[in-house]
């Protein structure tokens, strides 16, 4: 009882700073709370016996805390791990706890993380834990999933659009790595495409709007793009080169498989 009275008050001190605001303090709590959590029946099995509700309320909530926190702070590493315990709560024991008003929030921000980094394999695996219903009617998940059907149409700028729709703030922040992924895979293409685009032009296809002429200075210095006397960027020849690269390799392959064959016959 003494661990879960110490879980507690660390929770309610947690609380505090959170709503606060005071983001470097919750970090601190955060991580005194993973070792008093550990005299609990933190992460219950079958072989630890069976915890109590209000331990099993007490480990969701900080949890939930913890995965917000990351969001904030920018740390999706963290932020995965705290999703990957708070399904234990959710999903094993959804019968015994009565349920999270963060619940779908949080899932929700876990399929859109999988989104912002294109693993759609293990996005569609996630689905298919959740309810049929739930997941068209509930805002926070049909967000994510109207998402993927834009990306696997290639309505990009449906994609772009979606970040002034999104259902809750916390959503913006992984909303703006998938706008960067997005981005990032337009530039290959264009670069691919065209020798050059102007700055307008770049600006238009990017879904860059606010201050473009800056937006495009950066990520063209990323990737090695050459403002020309007419305002133009050039995309350089490194993918013809590597395009007739490939090409002749593989017409060199292409012949090493004709002989391999006449050997055979």
């Amino acid at each position: 009882m003494a661990a879960l009275k110490k879980a507690i008050e660390g929770y309610e001190k947690l609380r505090g700073e959170w709503k606060a605001g005071n983001l470097e303090s919750c970090g601190v709590i955060l991580q005194q709370l993973k070792l008093t959590l550990t005299e609990l029946t933190f992460m219950p099995t079958l072989a630890s016996g069976t915890p109590s509700e209000q331990e099993l309320l007490v480990a969701r909530e900080v949890l939930e805390v913890g995965a917000q926190w990351s969001v904030k702070v920018g740390n999706v590493a963290s932020f995965e791990r705290y999703i990957a315990q708070l399904k234990t709560y959710y999903f094993d024991y959804a019968e015994k706890l009565p349920s999270s008003s963060y619940m779908h929030e949080l899932l929700g921000l876990g399929l859109l993380c999988l989104l912002s980094q294109n693993r759609i394999a293990e996005f569609h695996t996630e689905l298919e834990r959740l309810d049929v219903e739930e997941l068209h009617s509930n805002v926070y998940l049909r967000h994510p999933i109207a998402l993927e059907q834009y990306l696997m149409e290639g309505a990009y700028n449906k994609v772009h659009l979606a970040k002034e729709s999104v259902p809750a703030e916390s959503y913006t922040f992984f909303m703006d790595i998938l706008v960067d992924t997005i981005r990032d895979e337009i530039a290959s293409g264009l670069e691919k495409s065209y020798e050059s685009l102007s700055t307008t032009a770049l600006a238009s296809l990017l879904f860059m709007t606010q201050q473009p002429a800056e937006e495009i200075a950066v990520i063209a210095e990323a990737r090695g793009w050459v403002l020309n006397e007419s305002g133009e960027y050039t995309f350089g020849s490194e993918s013809a080169d590597n395009n007739a690269v490939n090409a002749s390799e593989m017409i060199k392959r292409q012949l090493q498989y004709a002989r391999d064959l006449e050997q055979i016959v």
